[in-house]
């Protein structure tokens, strides 16, 4: 995890990439992108867990099986 000084010469080193004006509308951009990847993995997250939990509801439901046997005939 960077520093105190790595911090200052990171936002220097973006002020000088991206200008004053630039760097609201980059904030934007990057808040947005980072809202829609935690959504993503939120949904991705919530349909492990219903897929998870369809598979213990197959597991413990009975299956019932037909043992009826035809006798073969020599």
């Amino acid at each position: 995890m960077p520093g105190g000084t790595e911090w200052i010469l990171i936002v220097i080193a973006v002020l000088v990439l991206f200008g004053g004006r630039k760097i609201p509308e980059f904030m934007r951009g990057l808040g947005k992108g980072i809202r829609e990847f935690n959504d993503a993995k939120t949904n991705v997250r919530k349909e492990i867990e219903d897929g998870m939990n369809e598979k213990d509801v197959v597991r413990t439901t009975p299956t019932t099986t037909s043992t009826t046997s035809t006798p073969v005939q020599p």
